[in-house]
């Protein structure tokens, strides 16, 4: 069923308390897929997403009560900051070193450069759910 790491819907519909709420915000497997792209990268829980997240809790027994998406992007003016932002963030490119990722930085530093902004896909999702009483 679900792989991802930090999530157990049949847990959650087990501790949840009768009338109680779960509320989870999550990124999708395509968050920034583009920039892991460049990176030869690839989507640690590529099952997650709204629909799956929905399934999922469905199954536990919970109803579903409000489901929200958010698609936009995200924008990097500075290649530094993008080193920072892959450090902070290391689901995106696991294992990401300057050194391991030599021959991609001045490739996308030449590219920010012409154009001023790289920019890749971005969203995030947002669900409501009830256990019934």
């Amino acid at each position: 069923m679900n792989r991802h790491s930090a999530f157990n819907p049949a847990e959650v519909g087990r501790v949840l308390a009768p009338g109680g709420t779960f509320l989870t915000q999550q990124v999708p497997a395509s968050f920034a897929e583009d920039l892991m792209t460049e990176f030869g990268a690839a989507p640690q829980w590529p099952e997650s997403n709204p629909h799956n997240y929905v399934r999922w809790l469905e199954a536990a027994g919970l109803r579903i009560l409000n489901r929200r998406e958010w698609i936009g992007e995200l924008r990097v003016h500075d290649i530094g900051a993008l080193v920072y932002y892959l450090k902070a963030v290391p689901w995106i490119v696991p294992g990401f070193t300057v050194d391991s990722h030599a021959s991609t930085l001045p490739r996308l530093h030449s590219r920010l450069e012409s154009s001023g902004s790289l920019t890749f896909k971005a969203g995030s999702y947002l669900i409501e759910a009830r256990k019934p009483d």
